[in-house]
């Protein structure tokens, strides 16, 4: 590219697209977001780093954007209420916060707290969510909905809560559950709020497609819910069914697969209203997107819908059935978990090393002792021009796969393989810039990106894929990945990134494009002595749970950011809360942090019994293995 500058990069990183205008680029090259999208409420998120790094925390570090939380939980309501508005829907909406998405308490807290105004609830899935969620949601105005298969404990604090006056609605996922449901309110006295899920026809899209069909893991045929509906009012409690639920999976791209989901769930409902039951909430599942990739399109990291347009169409379809069946508009219920909490999240990674195909300031010589094939390449690569370079390319192929056979049987020496090598790289270097340079070339042939894919360096980033970004490891997730600074700069490398556990899973090598998938991330060079600091977005969903243990990377350090008009950067970071120790993680595993010091300890008796050791150096040696467990187990990047 030519004439750089801050355009550019946004342009080149797409963040106009994916940031929903809580991200962009300030003018000094840095990443910056805006938690309300407001002007007045923009944070430099170096400014933030900075902040972090003199209060000790050190990489990866996941930033969270407090207020962030509180825009989402607003932004999502107003739609509901403004499409209730305009159709003139006789009801209300009541969102659900399914707290399976990010469980953390600082998180759940935040929520709570901005969902008040609009009686925001919890969607709870096993028992510690649901004892969770009845110690902090004490408004008599929202909602408990109680999903997954429950036993008799589950069902037994279900009706704590309903005996505390909290709407707790149990819903049945299968037949039996309310067998069971019924058995225990009858031994506790209490009437249960029940709910039915229904499996639709209808079937989701994306990567979790599965959750909806007639195959999916949850669910009652429509069998089953007549036979539910009979069993309610033989035992007199066709009353306690208040809710019919459904889901056809998380990260729906396709705007169409909601529409015909929602009208399909309505049309039960309406059915279900008009045997008798005194039906009330009608509740949509989640499956609200997140634009990963800001191509607005139905690919799987995408959504080819806005949230305005998703509220719209759920409020329509329903009143639109429910309409024609002549039954009154219930009480609408969505459990959006990602698109409240994806964006509130960045994990800042440091990149602290690169792996290069070659080195371009080495120099090789040609001796008499090098191999003919060594001369032949020289000669490829002096000759090389703009008109010969496809030629050129496929002799330059043919000698590299000519030199790997010779010395896999012997007959070259390693010095030769070495320049044959080099030279290649630099050729295939070339090649590809000479047809970047032409501005008007329409047609790169495959084996030319496949050869800058090939180029493309591996930078270092001081962070576990396991731990932090399981969902692109084992779903093929696409999150957006930028450098947090130095966007001023025109990026002159082209990388993947690769995490320092020792598994060779653990790497990106698939990144947001609006055409396609792109397999190299436009990087700046790295600085020596200076940090360069690259930021996973919209990681706020699912990834702080599902994290693993991989090569005992335990939890990363946070900090958690709120906005304030009266400090002079226009924020502070409230908490801070530190990453796992080596010794917490090694607990998890059942290593006792006393029988490692003892066993250390033996070892160093021994040593010094022996005269291996002298006893002060057994004793900074004790010392310094027990210092060593109360370090963060990610590495500790020295500068300069």
């Amino acid at each position: 590219m030519t004439d750089w500058n801050i355009d550019s990069a946004i342009e080149l990183y797409n963040i106009d697209r994916w940031g929903s205008g809580y991200f962009s680029i300030n003018p000094r090259g840095h990443v910056e977001i805006q938690p309300t999208k407001k002007p007045e409420t923009t944070i430099d998120i170096m400014e933030v780093i900075d902040d972090a790094r003199d209060r000790g925390l050190t990489f990866p570090l996941v930033i969270r954007f407090q207020d962030l939380l509180q825009h989402r939980v607003e932004t999502i309501n107003l739609a509901f209420q403004s499409a209730i508005t305009e159709f003139g829907y006789k009801n209300h909406y009541r969102g659900v916060f399914p707290i399976k998405v990010n469980q953390l308490r600082e998180v759940v807290e935040e929520i709570v707290d901005a969902g008040r105004p609009y009686h925001l609830g919890i969607e709870t899935g096993s028992k510690p969510e649901l004892l969770a969620a009845l110690a902090i949601n004490n408004d008599p105005e929202s909602l408990i909905i109680c999903n997954g298969y429950k036993d008799s404990q589950f069902i037994q604090s279900a009706l704590l809560g309903n005996k505390l006056g909290t709407r707790v609605i149990m819903v049945v996922e299968k037949l039996e559950e309310l067998f069971q449901i019924l058995a225990v309110s009858k031994e506790m006295g209490v009437e249960p709020m029940i709910g039915l899920r229904v499996r639709l026809q209808s079937k989701g899209s994306g990567k979790w497609a599965t959750s909806g069909g007639e195959n999916a893991k949850f669910g009652l045929s429509t069998a089953d819910l007549v036979r539910a509906s009979e069993t309610l009012r033989e035992a007199g409690l066709a009353h306690v069914l208040k809710l019919i639920h459904f889901h056809v999976g998380s990260q729906v791209p396709d705007i169409g697969t909601l529409k015909r989901a929602v009208r399909e769930a309505s049309r039960f409902y309406s059915k279900m209203a008009k045997l008798g039951h005194d039906l009330v909430y009608l509740d949509v599942g989640g499956g609200l997107a997140v634009d990963y990739d800001g191509s607005n399109t139905a690919f799987d990291s995408s959504t080819n819908y806005t949230l305005q347009e998703y509220a719209r169409d759920v409020v329509y379809n329903i009143m639109d059935v429910c309409d024609s069946e002549g039954v009154a508009h219930p009480v609408i219920v969505s459990e959006s978990g990602r698109a409240l909490v994806a964006h509130h999240s960045v994990l800042v990674v440091e990149a602290f090393g690169a792996i290069e195909k070659y080195d371009a300031s080495a120099t090789f010589a040609i001796k008499p002792t090098d191999h003919k094939l060594v001369r032949d390449i020289f000669d490829i690569e002096k000759n090389l021009t703009e008109a010969n370079r496809r030629e050129m390319l496929h002799d330059a192929q043919e000698i590299k796969e000519q030199t790997l056979t010779m010395f896999n049987f012997g007959l070259m020496d390693l010095e030769s393989k070495a320049k044959i090598e080099q030279a290649y790289w630099r050729i295939a270097d070339r090649i590809v810039r000479i047809f970047h340079a032409q501005e008007d070339q329409e047609y790169v042939p495959d084996e030319v990106k496949e050869l800058e894919v090939a180029l493309g360096d591996q930078y270092v980033c001081n962070f576990s894929v396991f731990q932090s970004l399981l969902d692109h490891w084992a779903l093929g997730q696409l999150f957006p990945v930028m450098p947090i600074h130095r966007l001023g700069e025109e990026p002159n490398r082209h990388a993947t990134l690769v995490d320092i556990t020792c598994d060779s899973d653990g790497k990106v090598s698939k990144f947001i494009d609006l055409q396609d998938v792109k397999e190299t991330l436009p990087l700046h060079a790295l600085k020596p002595g200076q940090p360069y600091y690259i930021g996973f977005f919209l990681m706020g969903a699912y990834q702080d749970i599902m994290g693993d243990l991989h090569n005992l990377f335990g939890r990363v350090n946070e900090a958690h950011v709120f906005l304030d008009e009266d400090e002079e950067d226009g924020f502070y970071i409230e908490e801070t809360i530190e990453g796992s120790t080596i010794a917490e993680v090694l607990a998890m595993t059942q290593w006792n942090q006393s029988d490692l010091i003892r066993g250390v300890k033996k070892q160093v008796d021994a040593a010094i019994k022996s005269d291996r050791l002298k006893p002060n150096e057994g004793m900074k040696l004790l010392t310094a293995y027990e210092r060593a467990l109360k370090h963060y187990t990610y590495l500790h990047i020295q500068k300069g």
